[in-house]
């Protein structure tokens, strides 16, 4: 748990709340499917599970930086070999990212964090915002594309935000 004190306490405990969904998520990835693409143009499912892990390392992969340069960076997608090479890259993704954020301050929030593609500046925000809409944002987005990965492959999905069809405390006993 993050110091309540910090300027990050707020976002670091919606990443950890986040986290428990994507856990539960991840638990449920068929090994046998991690190649299985919806459509051809469609990242496979163990690239996009992969990218979904990997969202929280953006914190000190690239905003902890005042600029980051897009053009020194291949963003071609990663296809894992394993469920496990997945989960572990999520765990440390999440430490990375609470690491980082433990050591910030409000001044560090506030810096403008840039995007660039060379000497041309695409993006510039406040961190905090960066914070939300690169990692948070980026992540749940994601998160729900994954679910619907899931859902295709007849995978039964757990409650996230609120009950499921198939993880559903609220339903009526079967008969």
């Amino acid at each position: 748990m993050s110091d309540p004190k910090s300027p990050c306490a707020a976002f670091v405990a919606e990443l950890e709340q986040e986290a428990t969904a994507t856990r539960k998520l991840l638990e449920r990835l068929p090994a046998d499917k991690l190649a299985w693409k919806p459509h051809p143009k469609s990242q496979s499912l163990g690239q996009l599970a992969l990218h979904v892990a990997t969202t929280p390392g953006i914190v000190p992969g690239m905003i902890a930086h005042d600029h980051f340069d897009i053009g020194a960076v291949d963003f071609s997608p990663k296809q894992p070999t394993s469920v496990r090479e997945i989960r572990d890259a999520f765990e440390g993704a999440m430490a990375g990212a609470k690491t980082t954020l433990a050591t910030w301050s409000a001044n560090d929030l506030a810096k403008t964090w840039r995007v660039q593609k060379g000497a041309q500046e695409l993006m510039a925000m406040p961190k905090a915002a960066a914070l939300r809409n690169l990692v948070l944002n980026h992540h749940v987005h994601h998160r729900g594309q994954l679910t619907v990965y899931l859902r295709l492959l007849d995978v039964p999905l757990p409650s996230v935000y609120g009950p499921s069809a198939d993880d559903n405390p609220f339903a009526p006993p079967l008969r």
